[in-house]
């Protein structure tokens, strides 16, 4: 098990000072948290009942985050409903009723709702507010908030719970201006749907979120055409009602389901594994990976054998598995060829989970267009143009997919001491501690943040741990008289370097076009986003921390500048291990 030592600790002595009365802030709160998302709503109820005022903003006209903007056709999680869900009150696990294996989006965006009023949490929340700018005054040692209403809020502590998947990869097709037809983007789907009844539609994009949609619009368009630059490993999620029976025998069972989920590699309980692919027969394998097609779900395919994320041999195999299922069910067989994955590792973009998404190419009005051999030229007011056709449309559906991790907090100005912006920070890759705090930027947390494990699994789980660790954090903090925190600029460096050596060490590092590098959106530097070690030891690494009374940040109270304590003893950064 990795091992963290070291002390970073140390005490910052000096008075703070009022803050400048020129901003006059129309509110005085303990916690900024931006968002009401899973990660905004447990921020607000953890922090709240550690004693201290909050202030929650929300760019949507309702909470739920990602859940509450994605409700395009077949949204819908990938992770089962009874695990996607918060684990810190019993009496919610035990009350709500999850109706399927997988829920689909307008299912977990009442259970967010439900949430939100079960906890009295709506009335700090201030909705259709987005937050601009969070500036950090070093004299009071204050986080300055500015909001799109025009207020401005001053706070002790800012949390960002903004989301890692909810700043969208804008569209820069030439001529998407000029289409006459309608354009909708998923991510930004009107609320009371849309009927492509009889209408020529175009798909642009095959991520999950296109696996998701393009079999419900393929039921109604007279004709579709799917856009596709990269394929992607699918398996079926084989979804399905949940019993009653079912729910009593999981609710009997949370405890243990909840606590396996927290020390597991991706944040759901652990599909026991017969160890290595490379030491069993090619047919034991193939009866593993038919076992775990038909029981469906991502994470049964991979981890159907414990070294598919690091053993190219074995990843081989567990891909080559899955383009013969693609080969079985798409009837044509170029199309079959075009939607099988080859110039990437299996796992290393998010695998999808689908229903019926690869026999849809085999209906009569779906037809797959290969924009890696036939690129997008530009729109029309008819359709698009590829370097080889042309084609008219009624409507185009956009599933070009996030600025993952960072995207979001990138676009809020920032500023943190001396100035210093983020995006300057960040401009040649994140940095951070633990995927919580950036060192420059005190009072400043972020919930899932890069460096942390949250996009390799079960998203919810390490926002529980994150907000618990940000939480006692500043409870630490209160204690023990201070005001500042801050992560040691060893510590950071020290917890990049091992974010970058255990990814190194996986296939992920080898792919070339992953959200999980950042390498979908361009000019975006080339950095391994999570952590790959594992939610389990993330959660003993972060545990051991906080033991040692919180190792890796500086303590204390507000301070000219980081020269003025140059002097200061900080001990050497050592290794992780």
């Amino acid at each position: 098990m990795p091992e963290y030592v070291g002390t970073y600790f140390r005490v910052m002595t000096h008075s703070p000072s009022t803050a400048d009365a020129k901003r006059r802030p129309t509110e005085i709160v303990d916690v900024v948290v931006v968002g009401a998302g899973f990660g905004g709503l447990y921020a607000l109820k953890r922090i709240r009942d550690a004693g201290m005022s909050v202030r929650v903003f929300e760019a949507g006209s309702g909470v739920g985050g990602t859940w509450f903007w994605n409700r395009y056709p077949g949204a819908r999680c990938d992770i089962e409903s009874v695990d996607y869900s918060y684990s810190f009150s019993e009496d919610l696990q035990i009350d709500w009723n999850w109706t399927e294996k997988y829920a689909k989006q307008s299912e977990i965006l009442a259970y967010l709702n439900h949430v939100a009023d079960r906890f009295d949490l709506r009335g700090d929340i201030v909705l259709n507010t987005r937050v601009l700018s969070a500036h950090f005054d070093e004299a009071g040692a204050m986080w300055s908030v500015t909001t799109s209403d025009g207020r401005t809020v001053s706070a002790t502590y800012c949390v960002m719970a903004s989301g890692v998947l909810s700043s969208i990869k804008e569209p820069d097709f030439p001529g998407l201006a000029d289409f006459s037809g309608d354009v909708y983007q998923t991510s930004r789907w009107p609320d009371g749907g849309v009927d492509f009844s009889g209408r020529r539609v175009a798909v642009i994009g095959t991520g999950s979120t296109g696996v998701q949609a393009i079999p419900l619009i393929a039921k109604q368009a007279a004709q579709l055409t799917v856009f596709q630059r990269t394929p992607n490993f699918s398996v079926p999620a084989r979804n399905r009602p949940l019993a009653a029976g079912e729910l009593d025998q999981v609710r009997a069972t949370y405890a243990e389901r909840r606590q396996s989920a927290r020390m597991s590699l991706a944040g759901f309980p652990e599909v026991p594994s017969p160890g290595r692919a490379v030491d069993h027969t090619p047919e034991q394998r193939q009866e593993i990976y038919e076992a775990a097609w038909a029981a469906g779900g991502g994470p049964r395919l991979l981890r159907a054998f414990s070294d598919i994320g690091t053993s190219p041999e074995a990843n081989a195999s567990a891909a080559d598995f899955i383009r013969s299922k693609i080969a079985e069910i798409v009837k044509d067989p170029d199309t079959a060829d075009r939607l099988s994955p080859k110039t990437y590792p299996l796992g290393t973009k998010r695998i999808c989970v689908d229903t019926n998404y690869f026999d849809t190419y085999n209906r009569p009005n779906v037809t797959l267009v290969d924009v890696m051999a036939d690129p997008i030229v530009e729109f029309s007011p008819t359709g698009l143009r590829t370097t080889g056709a042309e084609y008219d449309f009624d409507a185009v559906v956009l599933a070009l997919g996030f600025d993952a991790v960072t995207g979001a907090l990138m676009e809020i100005d920032i500023k943190g001491r001396d100035g210093e912006k983020l995006t300057d920070r960040w401009k040649h890759g994140p940095r951070s501690y633990l995927g919580v705090a950036v060192s420059g930027f005190p009072n400043l947390f972020t919930v899932t943040g890069p460096g942390s494990p949250s996009v390799l699994g079960n998203v919810v789980t390490s926002i529980e741990q994150h907000v618990d660790f940000i939480t006692d954090c500043i409870e630490f903090a209160n204690r023990k008289g201070h005001d500042i925190i801050e992560a040691a600029d060893a510590a950071e460096d020290s917890w990049v370097r091992h974010v970058a050596e255990k990814a190194s060490e996986s296939l992920i590092s080898t792919s070339t076009t992953s959200w999980y590098r950042g390498a979908n959106i361009p000019g975006k530097p080339l950095v391994v986003l999570p952590y790959t070690g594992g939610v389990g030891t993330f959660r003993e690494i972060c545990e051991r921390i906080a033991r040692n009374d919180f190792e890796g940040f500086l303590f204390g109270a507000a301070k000219d500048s980081l020269d003025d304590l140059a002097d200061d003893t900080v001990a050497e950064a050592r290794q992780w291990r």
